[in-house]
């Protein structure tokens, strides 16, 4: 029997979710994507979160190396005539999309030049709200939004700081802000037609009943579909472990009925290209030192 929560996106965004690999499990075998490695810098230091220059390590958060607008261009051009079935472009950092200038000029760029290709960001939410309608503009059709968290205190577990207006916010203040910024540009991205997918990081030591309450709550605000992602211990959650398989399996469950799961996720590098799982080595190429991260 069909899971009610999974109709609206095989009906109204179906054209979108057919051609996207992190949106579609079977797309996810077939279509390639390419992530541009354009924005650098961070308005937010989750705390499972270390950026980073380099050719070896598979996660997000990780690139090559920072390319500028007109580069980013050029290797999408280059992806084109290279990928098999490359039909998606996105952003997703190796910093926070949003906080880039960078971001929107490769956007234009893209649109410009390739207005048929899927266009899509990932982002923490905390500019969502004031730039979903230029990223509307601009042909994005699909956005993922990271949220960890509801609860107050636990947000204020997952964050050390965010940076909203060039003043760093720490605590409970921090994560009341970001929460409700995050839910105002959830409903802001829907407002502008586009396709939500919240992701979260089930980090089973500080987030794991909150799982199903994101779901619920990206529900009621409109969200498409909800992706969870198993902690990479790394910076302050170092020493915290991953989840069990019959963790993540109960928590999808559970968030499955409220939003479609995608459960193909691979947690890719910021600059991947290629069939998802099949990766083309673009990253051993070139530089590695072309831009270092501010912020």
């Amino acid at each position: 029997m069909k899971n009610p929560a999974w109709e609206k996106v095989g009906s109204k965004y179906a054209h979108i979710t057919m051609a996207h690999p992190c949106f579609n499990e079977k797309s996810h075998f077939t279509v390639g994507r390419i992530h541009l490695p354009v924005a650098p810098k961070c308005n937010i230091q989750c705390n499972y979160c270390t950026r980073s220059i380099n050719k070896c390590e598979f996660r997000p958060g990780v690139s090559a190396c920072i390319m500028s607008p007109k580069d980013a261009l050029e290797r999408l051009e280059k992806a084109l005539k290279e990928t098999e079935n490359l039909k998606v472009v996105g952003i997703a950092g190796p910093g926070e999309s949003l906080a880039n200038d960078s971001t929107f000029e490769t956007l234009t760029l893209i649109d410009e030049k390739y207005p048929d290709l899927i266009k899509c960001l990932s982002t923490n939410g905390l500019f969502l709200k004031e730039k979903a309608r230029e990223l509307a503009d601009l042909g994005v059709k699909t956005v993922t939004v990271t949220v960890n968290a509801l609860d107050e205190e636990i947000t204020e577990k997952v964050y050390s700081w965010i940076n909203i207006d060039n003043k760093i916010v720490k605590g409970k203040e921090a994560a009341r802000k970001l929460i409700e910024r995050q839910w105002e540009g959830i409903l802001a991205a829907k407002r502008a037609d586009m396709l939500v997918k919240i992701n979260t990081v089930l980090i089973p030591e500080i987030n794991l009943y909150e799982i199903e309450k994101i779901a619920l709550k990206g529900r009621d605000y409109g969200a498409d579909l909800m992706n969870l992602i198993p902690l990479i211990p790394l910076n302050k959650f170092k020493d915290l472990r991953p989840p069990t398989c019959d963790e993540i399996s109960g928590a999808r469950e559970k968030a499955g009925k409220y939003l479609q799961q995608f459960k193909l996720c691979r947690q890719c590098r910021a600059d991947a290209v290629g069939i998802p799982g099949h990766d083309s080595d673009y990253h051993k190429e070139g530089r590695s030192d072309s831009e270092y991260f501010h912020g």
